[in-house]
């Protein structure tokens, strides 16, 4: 079994990551000046045998892309994802688990906003437009 999973599968795009170094050059390779944020909320945790277990947990995203230096506060606009993980552990000894696999659905989901000019406080016109 890998050391780590990660995927969308469909009907997500059917993305798979596996392993340590996978993971890390995956997630090493988002965006510069992404800055995200995710809320998550209502986490089951099922114990399916003395070593394994499985949780489900719900996810909004906020995000932009684009922010450099010190832009203070983003404004929000709508998230950009909202979904689930469906997450498997796996017991390694006496109380350490591991995060052995997490799935991710997307019935939600549209494309990341780009920040506005370092300085600028607020975008051209004065008003935050969500959607524009």
């Amino acid at each position: 079994m890998p050391d780590g999973v990660w995927e969308w599968p469909p009907p997500g795009d059917g993305r798979r990551v596996e392993g340590r170094e996978a993971l890390r050059a995956y997630f090493g390779s988002r965006p510069g000046g992404r800055l995200s944020r995710r809320v998550m909320s209502t986490l089951p945790v099922t114990v399916t045998s003395a070593d394994t277990a499985t949780a489900t947990s719900y996810l909004t995203t906020c995000r932009v892309d684009g922010r450099t230096g010190a832009h203070g506060m983003v404004p929000t606009g709508p998230p950009v994802q909202a979904g689930d993980y469906t997450d498997v552990f796996r017991r390694t000894g006496g109380d350490e688990w591991l995060l052995v696999s997490r799935a991710l659905r997307l019935p939600f989901g549209g494309p990341t906003p780009r920040a506005w000019p370092q300085g600028r406080a607020q975008p051209p016109g004065g008003r935050f437009r969500p959607g524009r």
